[in-house]
This record gives C-alpha cells, structure tokens and sequence, in this order.
C-alpha cells in the first residue's frame, strides 16, 4: 500500500506478556500510537489452583498477536516494525533443553505448587532466603517450581533457565540470556552480588550454568528470524524490556522519584518505590515478613521495593461469578458500585473477604445477611484489598520515609470505582490515561535499542 503524507518513518512495537492476555502496541519513535492488538493468555487450569501454560500453545498465541497486529498496522502503513521489545509477567518461566526446547509447561505465579518444596528446603536456606534474594519464600518463587518439577523426574542438572519474556525472544529468533529484573524475581539471585546463590543452586541440584548470561534490560537480543514473525517484523531488532510492573512504572516517568509509588493494578496490584541501593540483608528480612520484596529495577543499578496484592485476580473472579464478561457489563457494574457509598449500605460485617494477600489468592465470601448484590460484593473486595495495602504501607514507611504521591496506572484503573477505593488509601495520586502502560514502556525500551542501531 501506498503510505499516506506524514506516516511514520520508523516504527517500534513492544509485547507484555500478561497474567489475563497477551499485547502488542506499535508506536512511532515521537511515542505516537499507531495501533495493536491482543489475545487471551493460553493458560491451562487444573485442580486446586493449578495454572500452566505449554510452550506451544504460548508461542501459538504470540504467532497469533503478531499476525493481528500486524493486520492492523498494515491498514496504516507498510512501514516495517524496525524493533520489538518484550516485557512480561516475573516468575513463570521454562526450563529448557540444550536445544532451546521447553521440558516442561510454564506454571503461573499464582499456581499453589510448589509451596511443601519451598517449605522442605534446608534450614539454612530457609533462615537466610529472604536476606539473600530480597524474595519471600514460598509458592510464587520460581525456585518453589523448580524444586516442584525436580520432585517429579523433569531433570534441571544439564538444563537451563529461560524467563517467559526471554523464552519468546529466543523463540523469534532472539540469543539466549537472562534479564536482571526478572530473574531477580526467581529466588536463584544473591540481591547484593547480582550473581547466582551458590547454597540455592546446591539445594535445587544444579550449577550456574542453569541460568544464561545476565542482561541489563534492553541489551540487544538479536534480530528477528524471517518466518518465525510476520514480513513487516523480520528482521527487527529484539531486546527484553524485563519485568511489566517495572516497564510501566518506567513509560508513566522517566525518573521516579524517592517518595513516589507507582501502583500497576493489572491480575496483581503491585505498589513500586525505586531506591538507589539495596537496603542490606537484614532489611530485606524485615520487608520480607509483610511479603514485600526488594529487588533490581529495570534501570541498571537502581533497586525497587515490590509489594503485590491480588486485587485484580480477586475483582476477575467476582466478575465471572456475577457473570460479567464484558466492558458493558463491567461498566455497569462500576456505576452501580459508585451509587452506593463507599462502606457500602448493608452492616458492617454482613460480607466479609480474603484473599487479597500475595500468598493467597483464593477469594473467599462470608455472606451472612441477604442484599449482597454484585456490587455490595464488588466493593467488600475494594475495601478489603485497601487494608492489605495499608499494611503493606506501614511496613514499607518503617523501612523509608514515607512517600508523597502515587500514580495509579493498569486495565483496572479504568473503573471510577477503583479510583475511589484506591484514593482513600494511597497518598495524593495521579492516575495514567494509557490503555498499556507495560506495552507503552516496552516500546520505549525498543526505541532506545533503535537509537543504538545494533545487534550483537
């Protein structure tokens, strides 16, 4: 196609690799938005929790976002996508063969396996995990994983590590590597050296070839293969933009400041400080018994404090119990919650919730008056997840001082409901327009690796 007068010279496109769906936004190098798409994340659900996902079946729907996307570029411009930049969700990740091929599905940070091999791990382990890896131990770290697969007969001695993000860059035709700020997320990292944990490698059975090359976020990938993506994107530089709560945190401001949360409210809801050191062993100890983590940020040699809370895995799930399935639905539901006052107008304790806490997840009710409408229900989780941030608060508040303002950014922000709730508990916040804040901040990273103008 012929393009129109003022098109876009050069594009860029950035992927998150989401909990709930798969995006891809394409932008010129001004951050003018040209279009995207999205697909359903492949998960595979089982019992009591279990959530994984296959390699094919991931790569399948890649394929699928790639194609979609570029549809709806090419009904723009024939200009090519000069590079892609992929960030995702921490945690999942596959082990791989010497051949690159996945021995085993890719379970989600919120599956439940893994948390009687994280509990069975030596004393010593135990007492010094929090301090090393900046990570509380438990289910959602990958090394709980991994020592789950281990117990089942999949072989990690000769095998490697591949985050999610860096397992479709090397899919497309990317290197093989590791991205800091993901694989900080692993339990497999010493946060004050950087390296891997010599007494968790000896624990899980392996050495430190199981992880690739460790990365800055946004080194260069590599270039992507012709028929693994779409005409228009071969060739393109690839790059791993690293962890979606820290790639928004970064596409909402270059620079955070010191006193400022930035809140991503996608399947998690993540509360973000950016520090420029680590706090210190006993530090991470302390934050780590209110489950929040200290970890390397995607911008090399700054730290972030993370604190999750599973709002959003709790307010899908009372959506599909209402059956809500769709925006009409889901705005609805958001104008009849904001009818009611925030407290709601049943008692007190007529609905009471948990699940909210990042080593939960499992949304439990106790209705014990009648009136509990979805939106009754709808706000007890809002209140309910504003005392686990609070708590969160207060413990990150004794560490530093206390932060100023906050940005509220992600796909539930878009409900006036969750500002409200939201605006009772943070300090004074802003909140993002951007549909893709994670996608956005991916394409500023594939912008930076254009201006580089190369591949290893």
């Amino acid at each position: 196609m012929a393009d129109p007068a003022g098109a876009p010279s050069r594009l860029v496109a950035g992927i998150d690799l989401g909990s709930t769906s798969l995006k891809m936004l394409v932008t010129d190098v001004t951050g003018a938005e040209v279009g995207g798409a999205q697909v359903p994340t492949p998960w595979r659900a089982g019992a009591g929790g279990c959530t994984e996902i296959t390699a094919g079946a991931l790569l399948a729907a890649v394929r699928s976002l790639l194609d979609a996307t570029a549809h709806e570029i090419g009904r723009v411009t024939s200009v090519p996508i000069d590079a892609i930049a992929i960030a995702g969700m921490a945690e999942t990740g596959m082990v791989i063969d010497p051949r690159g091929a996945a021995v085993a599905p890719g379970m989600a940070w919120f599956d439940p396996r893994g948390a009687e091999q994280a509990a069975a791990f030596p004393a010593e382990i135990r007492a010094e995990f929090a301090g090393r890896t900046g990570l509380p131990l438990g289910a959602q770290v990958s090394v709980a994983k991994l020592a789950w697969l281990r117990d089942r007969g999949v072989p990690l001695s000769g095998a490697r590590w591949l985050n999610l993000p860096e397992f479709v860059a090397a899919a497309l035709g990317g290197r093989t590597a590791v991205e800091q700020s993901l694989t900080s997320r692993t339990g497999l990292l010493d946060q004050d050296t950087g390296r891997p944990w010599p007494r968790m490698l000896d624990a899980l059975g392996i050495d430190d070839t199981f992880l690739p090359p460790l990365v800055d976020a946004g080194t260069p990938f590599g270039e992507a293969r012709a028929g693994s993506v779409p005409e228009t994107m071969a060739g393109a530089l690839l790059t791993v933009a690293g962890h979606d709560h820290l790639v928004a945190a970064e596409a909402a401001a270059a620079e955070l400041p010191a006193d400022h949360y930035h809140v991503s409210m996608g399947t998690a809801e993540v509360l973000l400080r950016v520090i420029d050191r680590p706090l210190g062993f006993e530090a991470r100890r302390r934050l780590a018994a209110h489950l929040i983590n200290e970890v390397r940020h995607v911008v090399p040699g700054k730290h972030v404090l993370v604190a999750g809370v599973k709002t959003g895995l709790l307010l899908r799930r009372v959506l599909q119990a209402a059956g809500i399935v769709d925006r009409s639905g889901r705005d609805a539901l958001d104008a009849a919650v904001m009818a009611l006052p925030f407290e709601g107008e049943l008692p007190a304790d007529a609905i009471e919730v948990s699940g909210a806490r990042n080593d939960d997840g499992v949304l439990k009710l106790t209705v014990r008056t009648d009136g509990a409408s979805p939106a009754e229900v709808f706000g007890a989780v809002l209140r309910h997840s504003n005392d686990e941030i609070a708590r969160l608060i207060e413990a990150m508040d004794r560490e530093l001082p206390p932060a100023a303002t906050a940005t509220l950014t992600g796909g539930w922000t878009g409900m006036a409901a969750v500002r409200r709730a939201r605006a009772r508990v943070l300090p004074p916040m802003t909140v993002s327009t951007r549909d893709q804040e994670t996608a956005y901040g991916a394409t500023r990273a594939a912008m930076r690796l254009l201006k580089m103008g190369t591949a290893p």
